[in-house]
């Protein structure tokens, strides 16, 4: 007989196949990391994508299906000016993925600490946004009766830690935007999600790694003793604004291999490549 390790490799894991035909979904953040992913993920299942993005150089490197549209999402103007263009070009807007997010690496320390700079771009960015890009793409789904709204979240905006004054605490009003959209625009046919990444391996999480412990430790943090794929949050976020989750809204769904279920008392996970004596 095979030991479980074997067995638990031949054995089938299914598989979920997305169709998205004929959607139109707006990424922001879309050039790098998940919010990449979840571009990709929507044009290979059939949906029209629109990537909302300031890294022009990024946008000329979208696959086939992807359009870019030079967007920076601190300004009003500009979240406004790409739903409209989205919405005048394609004939609608059925998914909204709030993504763009900057974490700079001098946002990891105590608030009193903290230049002033760096708590507004966070909460700029991370924050008015996720905001600004609401406000347009709500309009239009009101009028359609129907659409879905997702925030990609972080595992910070639930639980924290030292030196984190800015980015959890954000992340943790995107969750709550989430929650107040959804009740707001239940009646009006338009389901609000979050999605709250543990740590993936993204430009985003590799540049501040060391602020983090380094790569080893963070994976380790995780039960299931790795960091995550930005394809894994593509499908999660696939998943939640699909038909599969008409009856889910104004809640968040945590892709973290199980680091929110581990509490601080609880015996760390041993190194994998710590000396034992």
């Amino acid at each position: 007989m095979n030991s479980n390790s074997e067995a638990s490799e031949t054995r089938p894991s299914g598989g979920i196949i997305f169709d998205n035909g004929g959607r139109v979904v707006i990424v922001t953040g879309g050039c790098s990391g998940i919010g990449k992913a979840i571009c990709e993920n929507f044009a290979r299942s059939g949906a029209t994508v629109v990537c909302a993005d300031v890294d022009t150089a990024g946008g000329r490197n979208l696959p086939e299906g992807v359009e870019f549209f030079k967007c920076d999402t601190s300004r009003k103007e500009d979240c406004d000016t790409v739903v409209d263009w989205t919405v005048e070009r394609f004939g609608g807007l059925d998914v909204l993925v709030n993504n763009a997010a900057v974490q700079p690496k001098e946002s990891y320390r105590p608030i009193h600490e903290l230049p002033a700079a760096v708590w507004d771009r966070v909460v700029a960015v991370n924050l008015s946004g996720y905001t600004f890009m609401a406000m347009s793409a709500l309009r239009h789904m009101q009028q359609q009766r129907s659409g879905v709204v997702v925030n990609i979240s972080s595992g910070q905006g639930h639980r924290t830690a030292r030196q984190v004054g800015t980015y959890g605490p954000v992340k943790a009003a995107n969750i709550m935007q989430a929650r107040q959209w959804a009740v707001e625009y239940a009646r009006d046919g338009i389901r609000v999600v979050s999605v709250s990444p543990g740590a993936i391996d993204t430009p985003l999480v590799r540049a501040s790694l060391a602020q983090q412990g380094g790569g080893e430790a963070l994976a380790n943090r995780h039960p299931v003793g790795r960091i995550g794929q930005p394809e894994e949050v593509a499908s999660a976020v696939l998943w939640i604004s699909g038909p599969g989750a008409s009856f889910v809204t104004g809640t968040d769904l945590e892709v973290d291999g199980g680091l929110g279920a581990l509490g601080s008392f609880a015996d760390p996970y041993p190194m994998p490549n710590a000396a034992t004596s």
